[in-house]
């Protein structure tokens, strides 16, 4: 039995995905070639921070604990993990080393890799817990700029877009019952905005 040609709509499909293919590959090669020649950065850095003394010692022992080997913090590390820049503009010092100490009870529930035995990161809980805190202090250093995909807060400016949608489909009880985050003060006390040393 010989081999069955292909019709002339699946030479035309194939063609359609391999020029996308190709295309594919030529932007890729361009941006990296354009990226690596260009000192400005790409996007928009929307993460910053601001060491004291703890936090750079946190810096080191963070690093010296291998926690880069999972996990991304002023873009360098992994992604294997959850990335951490900005991670103190959504979590306190307190709940930070919390996690560390039992990471499923402060979590509220299973962890990849934070927990016990044999779980990859379950060394973490035997550290030194002056490290801890050391770490803890660095994490929380990590600050995110409201707006960011890392905030805990969505950008002060409108969104026509999203107004016009809450305003056709969110139910007009919604109006008494919630405060649009964006209208309140920077720094109100919720749980994602402590920061303490």
């Amino acid at each position: 039995m010989g081999k069955q040609r292909l019709k002339s709509g699946e030479k035309i499909l194939f063609s359609i995905f391999g020029a996308f293919f190709v295309l594919g590959i030529i932007a890729f090669i361009a941006m990296e070639v354009v990226r690596s020649r260009s000192e400005a950065p790409m996007f928009a850095v929307t993460t910053h921070f601001d060491f004291s003394p703890l936090g750079l010692e946190g810096s080191a022992l963070y690093r010296e604990a291998r926690c880069n080997s999972c996990h991304r913090a002023l873009r360098n590390g992994t992604n294997m993990g959850a990335s951490l820049d900005g991670i103190g503009s959504r979590r306190s010092i307190q709940w930070i080393e919390s996690f560390f100490i039992d990471p499923e009870k402060t979590y509220g529930g299973p962890t990849v890799d934070h927990g016990l035995p044999p779980k990859e990161a379950a060394y973490v809980t035997s550290l030194p817990k002056e490290n801890l805190h050391k770490i803890a202090v660095f994490l929380s250093e990590l600050r995110a700029d409201r707006g960011s995909a890392a905030a805990a807060q969505p950008p002060k400016e409108r969104s026509g877009f999203i107004d016009g949608m809450v305003g056709t489909f969110a139910p007009e009880t919604w109006k008494d019952k919630y405060q649009d985050i964006r209208d309140k003060p920077q720094g109100s006390g919720s749980a994602g905005e402590e920061h303490q040393h």
